[in-house]
This record gives structure tokens, C-alpha cells and sequence, in this order.
């Protein structure tokens, strides 16, 4: 399905380069004031691949905290930084407002990059960068409905003003769409269990809050381990409300467009799912040659404008791992545009 998120501007006046014509880890609880956003995650391997410098312009795609916006700016590169969820939008602005004209930061998921590009008159970026992790701000924000540790209403909306919302999901959708979206996106093995389960109890008692539908997927699955037996599901309703896989599909393609030659895009996955689709856009995007049985002679692949950089996705170190439970499944994969 196609969720339609806002475009808004938020924050600063229009940054100088823009007047131009550019040629699923655990969760665990903590103190909300602990921290507000997440630390970014293999940031010194992605400033290596990306190597922003003087003048570049760079997209953040997902700029969550601002944690790799800022390494960015620091490195000398002008950002234009998009975020769905406005609570990120607002971080962003204030936090990295000493950078002046050389931000930019709007309200859009990036799946819309096009739009933004667009609005203001951008046609080329030298490199790209997503981040597809979910902040820690989000999790352990009760109101907005990704904590089964927390009550809060079923929301999941990284976006406020979209729809569905994870209530809708659990409440309207099908058993055998719960099913499908459980075992597909959730990689659940009780995934039909579940699905029949909350069919049956939606019938007297629907589910509006996050606790209530953890403790019966809890209490029929039982737990095993320190991981939440609810953590696949709740992954998975994430996953279909904000059309995880869908936006990245389309924001590939997006962002790879307006990449200029030798412009890289970085993406950092967190999922089996998420990451099948980055290594299979960049090998399709990566063959010069397309060849069939049934063809007499290979074809020219008239998606050819990639080379893989990575040959393997980049895992974090076990410094870091140590130093970040959240980067323990994080994939690193980079690609260069070569025409």
C-alpha cells in the first residue's frame, strides 16, 4: 500500500547552494533522559565510503538524531536533511542550527525525495545516505506506539499525520493478512498462532494500546531469553504501517537518479528483508550485460549506472558493538554512480 506523507519546510531559510543549479535489535528500557535520539552507527565507516568534503552536497535521507548530518557539516559538505517523523524534523533544526545556511532540513520520507529535489531546483547530489534503523527516541517514547515495554496507544506511525495505524492493522486487517505480514516482515514462527489469537480476542476487546496486545502474545508464546517474545510482531506492524520495504524500493530509485558521476549512496540496513532489497538494486543497477537463455546474445542493462563499492555489507567493529547493542545487526552496503 501507498501512504502519502507531508512535505513541510521546517527551520531555515533557504541554504546558498540551493539559489544554484547543482550540475530490529532488542529493546530495552531506559530513562527517557538517558538519551533523546540514538547514536549513529558505523559513522566512521560511512564518512570513509561516502568521503564528503568541501562544498559537496550531500543528502541525508533519514536524519533521525543528526548524528551522521553533523559528522557530514563537520566534514565540510552542505545537507539537505529529510525526515518523516517531525519529532526528528525539530531535533535536527535546533540542534544543528549553528551550521547556518549550509542545512537544510525538511519533513518528508524519503521514498518523495524527488518533490524536495524538485522544490528547489536541485538536480544533482553528490552522495546519499540512509539510515533505515528506528531511533531509540521513537522506542522508548510511549505516545508513540513502537514500545512493548511502555504503554502507549497502537500507533507506529513514524509519521503522524499517515494512516494506518498499528490499531488499524491488528483490528481490521484479515487472519490471513496478519498472518502473511507476521511471518513476512516479522520472520515469526508462531506467526499464524498469533494472528488467530488476536482475531479471536479483537472480537470482545479490541486493541488500542501497545501493553495490552504485548502481554497476549507473551502469555501465547511464552518467553524464552531476554528477547521480548512480542519484538517480530511489533517489528512487523511497524514494518506494514509505514511501508518500510515499499519506501525503500522507491527511494533507491529516486536517490540513484539524481546522484551525480562518481556520487556515492550509503544505506544502512538492520533487517534480512531490508537488506536483500539494497545487495539485489545494486547488483541489477551493477551488470552491464543482461543475458537469457532464449537471447541469441547478451543485451546492454538499461539499468547500468552502478559500481558496487562494497563487495561484502560492512558490519560494525566489536568496539562498537559493545559500545551499542543497536549496531550489532547493522549492514553497511555503498555504491558508486558511474554514469
Amino acid at each position: 500500500m501507498l501512504h502519502l506523507h507531508a512535505i513541510n519546510s521546517v527551520g531555515y531559510a533557504p541554504p546558498a547552494w540551493l539559489a544554484a543549479d547543482p550540475a530490529a535489535p532488542e529493546e530495552y528500557a531506559h530513562p527517557m533522559e538517558d538519551f533523546i535520539y540514538h547514536r549513529p552507527v558505523l559513522q566512521k565507516e560511512v564518512l570513509e565510503l561516502l568521503k564528503p568534503k568541501q562544498s559537496m552536497l550531500i543528502l541525508d535521507a533519514t536524519c533521525g538524531g543528526g548524528g551522521h548530518t553533523e559528522a557530514f557539516l563537520q566534514r565540510g559538505a552542505d545537507v539537505l536533511a529529510l525526515d518523516q517523523d517531525p519529532d526528528a524534523v525539530r531535533h535536527v533544526t535546533e540542534r544543528l542550527r549553528h551550521f547556518g545556511r549550509r542545512i537544510s532540513v525538511r519533513q518528508a520520507n524519503f521514498r518523495y525525495a524527488d518533490r524536495i529535489f524538485e522544490e528547489l531546483g536541485i538536480h544533482n547530489i553528490g552522495g546519499a545516505m540512509l539510515d533505515l534503523g528506528v531511533s531509540s527516541h521513537q522506542l522508548e517514547n510511549a505516545e508513540r506506539g513502537f514500545s512493548f515495554i511502555r504503554n502507549g496507544p497502537l500507533d507506529m506511525r513514524m509519521d503522524p499525520g499517515t494512516s494506518p495505524t498499528a490499531a488499524t492493522v491488528v483490528n481490521e486487517y484479515s487472519e490471513e493478512q496478519l498472518t502473511r505480514i507476521f511471518r513476512d516482515l516479522g520472520e515469526e514462527p508462531a506467526a499464524r498462532r498469533i494472528a488467530t489469537l488476536l482475531v479471536k480476542m479483537r472480537k470482545t476487546s479490541p486493541f488500542r494500546e501497545t501493553l495490552p496486545l504485548a502481554r497476549a502474545i507473551e502469555e501465547m508464546v511464552g518467553r524464552h531469553g531476554r528477547k521480548h517474545p512480542a519484538t517480530q510482531v511489533f517489528q512487523a506492524l511497524r514494518m506494514e504501517v509505514n511501508d518500510e520495504l515499499g519506501a525503500l524500493e522507491q527511494g533507491l530509485r529516486a536517490l540513484t537518479k539524481r546522484l551525480e558521476r562518481g556520487g556515492r549512496i550509503a544505506v544502512i540496513t538492520f533487517h534480512s528483508l531490508e537488506d536483500r532489497i539494497v545487495k539485489n538494486f545494486f547488483r541489477d543497477h551493477s551488470k552491464e550485460w543482461l543475458d537469457r537463455p532464449e537471447w541469441p546474445e547478451p543485451r546492454p542493462n538499461p539499468d547500468y549506472d552502478l559500481a558496487i563499492v562494497t563487495s561484502k555489507p560492512v558490519e560494525a567493529s566489536e568496539e562498537e558493538q559493545g559500545a551499542n547493542p543497536r549496531s550489532r545487526s547493522a549492514k553497511l552496503r555503498v555504491a558508486e554512480k558511474i554514469k
